[in-house]
């Protein structure tokens, strides 16, 4: 297996402001050879088609046919659907069994894009939401992994940390309910921001960093290398962050009520790997060359990002962040020496 670079198709900008097809044709000039297909894109074609606000299944699935076939013409691999979200640990049981439903549909997405691999992000809800008990979030997931592997082909699942995610929030802990979860369909997504975004950063701090960021980093580095089976990560997302000019506490631009730091830092300041006139400053690189060299990974890496920068409106957008974004892959590629 060799080094693929992929993009996420909504880093390329908001879907209600750019043309998904003119996204796809940008990111297949720029060099890139997948996208991990953002459920809001899907979505939103879905909207076009139905001319209303809340596209049926069937409208869905026809959205999923035309995005499957953009993406062929345009010679990109859709490496993952994503994000399904605040699903597993949920106190609200009915709630749970409505999930249980869309994933069904979930499925059936998968199969019309021709992916196979359904993206989890760690839940975030209100911890007054969430169990903490983590034989429920265990079997939550596995109920999800036995759903895939009833499939043909197999759909696996990657879950991941959010640096803000309410019970799973490191690798370290996403690593222990992979185990938990023994699953051979079921595995991780490691991101370079969301690792490093936790340990080593701290936007509400005026330093940008934790207390003990360098050592913490490095012994946690040092625990993925011993400890992870490389075979259970399923794909890698490498992206950086911008070192805000201020603590993102009330006052500041980014900060919202009732919402993490790191949420909102993430949401609104990410930037693509060595973009130093942005103003990055996480060790991403040291992050992404421990899951490369250290563990050997080789496979898809995902430029992904998310910024106030895909709001903005104009075909230069999606051009500006395709080149930006490849920019990072040859580089990363070439520091790393990813062949």
């Amino acid at each position: 297996m060799v080094y693929q670079p992929a993009i996420m198709s909504v880093s390329l900008g908001r879907p209600w402001l750019h043309d998904f097809e003119y996204k796809m044709g940008q990111a297949s000039k720029a060099g890139f050879k997948g996208v991990e297909l953002f459920y809001e894109d899907l979505d939103y074609f879905a909207r076009g088609i139905s001319k209303n606000d809340t596209p049926t299944s069937n409208q869905l699935l026809q959205a999923a046919d035309k995005i499957h076939s953009i993406c062929q013409a345009h010679s990109l691999e859709i490496i993952t659907l994503q994000p399904f979200l605040f699903y597993e640990g949920l106190k609200d049981r009915e709630q749970h069994a409505k999930l249980i439903e869309k994933m069904k549909l979930w499925l059936q997405l998968a199969k019309r894009l021709d992916t196979t691999t359904i993206q989890i992000p760690a839940n975030f809800l209100p911890a007054e939401q969430l169990t903490d008990d983590i034989d429920v979030i265990v079997a939550d997931l596995r109920q999800l992994a036995d759903m895939g592997a009833a499939e043909t082909p197999v759909i696996r699942y990657a879950y991941e940390n959010l640096c803000w995610s309410t019970v799973n929030d490191t690798w370290e802990k996403v690593w222990d309910v992979v185990k938990r979860v023994d699953r051979p369909n079921f595995g991780m997504c490691l991101d370079t921001f969301n690792i490093a975004g936790k340990v080593w950063a701290d936007p509400t701090s005026p330093t940008g960093k934790t207390a003990n960021a360098d050592s913490d980093l490095k012994e946690s580095l040092e625990r993925m290398v011993a400890e992870v089976d490389v075979a259970k990560v399923f794909y890698l997302q490498v992206v950086d962050a911008e070192r805000l000019q201020s603590p993102l506490v009330p006052g500041h631009p980014f900060y919202v009520e009732g919402q993490p730091a790191r949420m909102n830092w993430s949401r609104n300041a990410r930037a693509y790997m060595y973009e130093e006139d942005r103003g990055v400053y996480l060790p991403v690189e040291d992050v992404a060359r421990t899951i490369t060299s250290g563990l050997g990974y080789k496979g898809w890496i995902s430029m992904e990002l998310f910024s106030r920068t895909m709001a903005e409106e104009g075909q230069h957008v999606p051009d500006q962040h395709a080149q930006r974004g490849i920019a990072s892959w040859k580089k990363l590629q070439q520091r790393l020496q990813l062949n």
